[in-house]
């Protein structure tokens, strides 16, 4: 490859640029495309180097899309491509990439690109192995790392998981390195700006090093990454804060002082948004590129009246428009003329094309073919539940027919006991309140009538009515049915739930929480018997610290019970 003389050694300064970008697992040219425009934004910018995030070229996680040597190749040669650009003289850059090393075996690396050349390689040491991550399953662990050579300052780049113990920072500090730039691929959950911001300082304490934190951002399946880059100086003050759930490109200036410490004088602090609004933007970002990265021209949904189908068609709004969102009402004869209004002024509200499709002649239907098979029986929760499954039938016919995809609405709640019927409201692509409890569902909706952040595409204002908020919910597949009628409430179920799921705690334990341990017992039975549903159930956004499918993995067949 063509390359021109090392660029010139930089004296004591440095202008660095962090790249926040959202790329797509597998678009290799894609993703490079995104590289080239952040860099020539950064050169414009007068910029020395660009920090990507982990693995940007491949996009993250690969899962074992890497395990492909045709799609590892792929990444080598565009990491080899973008390498040759900076012959031009300009920005050098961080580029995460899978490597294939000539010992054949497979890392998730970093590659120093500059003058023209792949100057160095540094691979990841520590792979995190639990939770949503499973790398041990794809790569090999690197050798502890030396920093790199960048035009006369020696810089350190852990990857990710490497900051998250303390050995790799003291390898790189104990070698000579004189700033920390880490490239992450870090998913969202509700606090995991806090916890990360502990895990730098305990770094930069150790370190004695300032550390630049570049993260990815978008939707990538369930999972969310929020971005949220940020840089402490080595006093552990904030150098620099980029915003979340934003694409951005951020500079910042150093310079090496008396003390031979690098120093930033100039960078962006933006404002992170609270807990509500992070949760409401994860949701939303999430929902937006599982629809546009998969090529679905929009999404179609049941409005029921009910408050999930309510946030779901509202989370959709903010995240794709109203242009690109369907509601069909799927009346019966238990459907209340309260619920028909209700889905009539919250797609009003939200702008949203609002049809109505009668489902009496399908579920009965149904039900007289079924008759002679059930002659005899009393009807029960099988009646109701062809109510359900007629319209998830009808909403995926008119998926089919137009191409949007159908938007599921179950919140974490009933997914955790069964509270959902298979190949009925469980049928669809994509669920954004999956890991939402239905005391969470009510409270981001009454923040949401009151805030509407920058960036989303719904309307400012109440977007669902007052009455959907405020009223009993229910399930409206009999006379009188009441969610109540088979749950605790929802602040005592979405307790014990959590308790569960989040913190795994034993039966005793919950219910010194004040719980009654038959119903504790309850609960966690249709925890258990349920998993069968949830393995076939969309995915959806992660929110809390623990979400079904990619955190907790439990069997199916599970004959423990907790009787403590």
């Amino acid at each position: 490859m063509t390359s021109t003389s090392k660029p010139a050694a930089l004296d004591g300064r440095f202008r660095l640029a962090v790249a926040q970008l959202n790329p797509t697992v597998g678009d290799v040219a894609g993703n490079a495309e995104l590289i080239r425009a952040a860099r020539q934004e950064a050169a414009d910018l007068g910029a020395d180097l660009v920090l990507y995030p982990e693995l940007a070229i491949a996009g993250y996680p690969t899962e074992d899309l890497v395990l492909k040597h045709a799609f590892v190749s792929h990444c080598m040669k565009a990491v080899d491509a973008l390498a040759s650009q900076t012959a031009d003289g300009g920005p050098a850059m961080l580029v995460g990439t899978p490597w294939l090393d000539e010992d054949g075996k497979l890392y998730n690396a970093v590659a120093l690109l500059d003058g023209g050349e792949v100057q160095a390689i540094r691979y990841k040491n520590d792979l995190p192995n639990y939770g949503v991550f499973d790398e041990k399953r794809v790569f090999e662990a690197g050798p502890l790392p030396g920093p790199m050579d960048f035009r006369g300052i020696r810089i350190g780049v852990p990857i990710c998981e490497d900051i998250w113990n303390d050995e790799v920072c003291e390898c790189l500090a104990e070698t000579g390195a004189e700033i920390l730039l880490v490239p992450n691929a870090s998913p969202y959950w509700g606090h995991r700006a806090e916890e990360r911001l502990q895990v730098v300082v305990a770094r930069v304490v150790e370190s004695g090093l300032p550390l630049i934190y570049c993260n990815q951002l978008g939707g990538q399946d369930e999972l969310v990454f929020d971005g949220g880059s940020f840089a402490l100086q080595a006093d552990r003050s904030l150098a620099f804060q980029m915003p979340q759930f934003e694409t951005s490109l951020a500079i910042s200036e150093w310079v090496r002082n008396d003390d031979e410490v690098w120093v930033c004088t100039d960078g962006p602090v933006s404002a992170l948004p609270g807990i509500d609004e992070a949760n409401w933007r994860a949701c939303v970002l999430g929902l937006r590129d599982y629809v546009l990265k998969n090529g679905f021209p929009g999404v179609v949904l049941g409005l029921s009246g009910g408050i999930d189908s309510a946030i779901c068609a509202a989370m959709a709004v903010d995240a794709l428009g109203a242009d690109k969102v369907h509601a069909i009402m799927l009346p019966y004869r238990y459907t209340s003329r309260e619920s028909i209004t209700d889905a009539d002024d919250c797609a009003r509200l939200l702008g949203i094309r609002h049809d109505t499709v009668p489902i009496a002649e399908p579920v009965e239907g149904f039900g007289r073919v079924l008759a002679t098979m059930f002659s005899g029986c009393e009807q029960d929760t099988t009646e109701e539940n062809l109510q359900s499954r007629a319209r998830g039938v009808i909403l995926m016919a008119i998926s089919n027919k137009f191409g949007s995809m159908v938007v599921t609405t179950g919140n974490k709640s009933e997914m955790s006991v069964g509270y959902a019927t298979l190949y009925g409201d469980m049928n669809g692509g994509f669920n954004p309140i999956k890991d939402l409890y239905k005391t969470q569902v009510y409270h981001l909706s009454r923040w949401r009538n009151t805030t509407r952040p920058e960036g989303l595409l719904g309307p400012e204002g109440v977007v669902i009515p007052e009455n959907i908020i405020s009223k009993v919910p229910t399930a409206e597949l009999r006379e009188g049915q009441t969610d109540q009628d088979s749950l605790p409430p929802y602040d005592v179920l979405d307790d014990i739930l959590s308790c569960l799921v989040e913190h795994e705690m034993s039966v005793s334990e919950i219910e010194k929480r004040g719980h009654d341990k038959a119903l504790i017992h309850r609960i966690e039975h249709l925890l258990y018997i349920a998993e069968y549903k949830r393995r076939q159930a969309p995915p959806g956004v992660k929110i809390t610290e623990r979400n079904f499918g990619r955190d907790r993995r439990y069997p199916i067949t599970n004959r423990f019970r907790d009787r403590s």
